[in-house]
């Protein structure tokens, strides 16, 4: 893949606090993949939903995190099941529901999408939200959603180098004057405008090179597809960010492995890899992301039930959170 033809937002709009360590969460019940899903989420809803999206607010999150696919393919749904709630309308109702905590797509597969319409979607968001929406953008990787949706699957990047490019345009001017070659358009006006000025942040999404190039070119932060803080992606991605950007700030996240806090009942099989003790061990495994830069770092706690879910968001934000940047 070459470099994006695609100019640069003319803005970077980074909202990351500076000196902490920030947390967010995917948010379950809205998407239930077999890789990460409790299997209380079967029979949840709104209501448990609303739960852990203000459980994580209460705790002093940075973010609550909303996944995005439009359907999913028979060969797929055995792995990754047929639930993945609207990101969009999810995110308005979250906006609704919480009053603090920012709104992040993770990720919206922007190719399938008219940036123009992407934009509108953003920007409502932001204004129901107060100015708290995060648009994380991705390349997408279900090659059933392009047949019908978007471009030929294996012209996914240079379609999500146009979107990103276009959406961030659409997010900054009332009349955007697209470049094409897929959504050339020019004298179309969009309103509601976003709180934020110049716009809401655009993080993209993947580890990939091509991912790493976008990220550096295009976007405001990064999102990365692998757990932990890799030191040679980070190494790759402030490079490319000096080549493309001058070295423009970038708001950089991180995944960590699933984390529990304290001792779980007897009987609760922790997934393999989880990093579980008490709230000093949880901070010292956490300080490594913290060392290498990593602004925000997105968490997950197995839990048998909504209510443990909670309990264990709490412990994390009273216990753990005070300790990483101490």
């Amino acid at each position: 893949m070459t470099d994006s033809p695609f100019a640069p937002p003319a803005d970077v709009v980074t909202v990351l606090p500076a000196g902490v360590t920030s947390f967010g969460m995917q948010l379950p019940i809205q998407s239930q993949s077999t890789i990460y899903v409790e299997p209380w989420e079967a029979a949840a809803g709104p209501d448990e939903l609303a739960r852990v999206a203000l459980a994580c607010e209460a705790a002093g999150f940075f973010y609550v995190g909303v996944c995005d696919h439009t359907f999913i393919p028979d060969r797929l749904a055995g792995a990754m099941s047929t639930v993945w709630y609207d990101t969009i309308a999810t995110l308005g109702w979250l906006a609704a529901v919480t009053s603090e905590i920012h709104l992040l797509s993770h990720i919206y597969v922007a190719a399938l999408r008219h940036p123009l319409r992407a934009a509108k979607e953003f920007a409502t968001v932001d204004v129901l939200s107060g100015g708290r929406v995060i648009c994380g953008v991705g390349a997408g990787h279900v090659t059933e959603e392009f047949d019908l949706m978007g471009p030929a699957f294996d012209e996914r990047g240079p379609a999500t180098d146009e979107a990103v490019a276009g959406l961030a345009l659409g997010l900054t001017e009332e009349f955007p004057a697209l470049p094409g070659p897929r959504w050339p358009s020019t004298g179309m006006g969009l309103k509601p405008r976003p709180v934020r000025t110049p716009r809401p942040p655009i993080w993209v999404g993947g580890s990939s090179p091509a991912a790493l190039r976008r990220a550096a070119r295009l976007a405001d932060g990064w999102l990365p597809q692998s757990v932990g803080p890799n030191v040679e992606l980070l190494a790759t991605l402030r490079d490319l960010r000096a080549e493309y950007r001058d070295g423009a700030p970038l708001d950089i996240g991180s995944i960590a492995y699933p984390m529990y806090v304290g001792t779980p009942p007897a009987g609760h099989e922790l997934p393999p890899g989880t990093v579980r003790g008490s709230s000093e061990h949880l901070a010292e495994y956490l300080q490594p992301y913290r060392e290498a830069g990593c602004g925000q770092v997105q968490v997950r706690f197995p839990a048998h039930s909504v209510d443990e879910l909670c309990d264990q968001i709490a412990a994390f934000g009273a216990g753990v959170v005070p300790l990483v940047d101490a």
